[in-house]
């Protein structure tokens, strides 16, 4: 029944999709009322039998680019002209340049880490199918307790391969545990060893780069941290993250109760891999990317140009 189902999903949506015809049209051609070819529709979406990507206009800002890899001697760089969109339409958008990067880059041995967060999530969404790589996805930090599935858990690392058509590999564990036992006990498990392993082979990193105001964290959100946990972070100086690893505007990593907790990859592991790429945007994360920067827990950056002329700014020396 569900291979029926499916078949009469798709042959509504070929005929409006490819072949242009009305629902009325459908509904005449299959007997069933136009509201039911409208969920019919909505179905085949939902359930992914039919996908639609749309490609923005991704203008970008050279200059910028050039800057910004100059001074802090990136492997590359990538700066959308956002043109006053609104945040969550700027993300999408860097989205898209993110997944472009993927598909000129990746090959058929590639290994691809990953984190997680709403930034990875659009550039997985903006991916275009690509056959036959045999790219294998892995996650680089844990998540198998997070509220949101789709963006920072297991299902991230699935979207990439699903796209890429490759393999991935999910890292059976929270992100936080409450005891550094805990911590070292799963850091020991043979499966997490594995998977950790295949991350610090990574040829490629897709990060995305974290803050800690609460309003925007993506580990607020998540549940790994509270707001108060987020605001105490903030209040010792703290400006950010990347995989979990909190640093200050002068990319000095934090020694935080959190880094004994925390199930991933290390900072010099990470440090170690040859392309590491930030995706983030909005002026709001500059001093967050700034210090990911200076940590050199990046080396590539995917931004929009009101970030990246702030992260110039606050780079610059203070005048005596």
């Amino acid at each position: 029944m569900t291979e029926n189902r499916d078949e009469l999903l798709a042959r509504v949506a070929g005929l409006y999709y490819e072949d242009g015809w009305t629902q009325e049209q459908i509904s005449a051609r299959l007997g069933y009322s136009r509201s039911s070819i409208s969920r019919l529709l909505t179905e085949a979406r939902r359930s992914g039998i039919v996908e639609i990507h749309v490609h923005y206009p991704l203008e970008r800002v050279p200059g910028l680019e050039q800057r910004l890899q100059s001074q802090f001697d990136l492997h590359g760089a990538r700066v959308l002209r956002s043109q006053g969109l609104a945040y969550a339409e700027m993300l999408r958008r860097l989205g898209n340049l993110g997944a472009r990067w993927l598909e000129e880059n990746l090959t058929g041995s590639s290994i691809l880490g990953i984190s997680w967060g709403t930034a990875l999530y659009e550039v997985a969404s903006a991916l275009r199918p690509v056959p036959g790589t045999g790219v294998r996805v892995v996650q680089m930090i844990g998540s198998a307790t997070s509220r949101d599935h789709e963006v920072d858990g297991p299902g991230l690392a699935r979207a990439f391969a699903r796209r890429l058509d490759g393999q991935y590999y999910t890292l059976p564990a929270p992100w936080l545990v409450n005891d550094c036992r805990v911590r070292a006990a799963l850091m020991e498990d043979r499966r997490i060893r594995e998977i950790l392993d295949l991350a610090a082979q990574a040829d490629m990193a897709l990060v995305g780069i974290g803050v800690t105001d609460s309003a925007l964290s993506s580990m607020v959100r998540a549940g790994y941290l509270s707001v108060e946990q987020a605001g105490a972070l903030k209040s010792l100086g703290a400006v950010g993250d990347v995989c979990g690893h909190h640093f200050d505007l002068q990319g000095g990593l934090m020694d935080i109760p959190q880094a004994g907790y925390a199930i991933g990859i290390g900072a010099e592991v990470l440090r170690g891999l040859p392309c590491v790429i930030g995706v983030a945007g909005g002026e709001a994360k500059a001093p967050a990317i700034l210090g990911a920067l200076r940590a050199r827990l990046v080396n590539a950056l995917i931004t929009d140009d009101l970030a990246a002329r702030q992260v110039l700014e606050l780079s610059q020396p203070l005048e005596a």
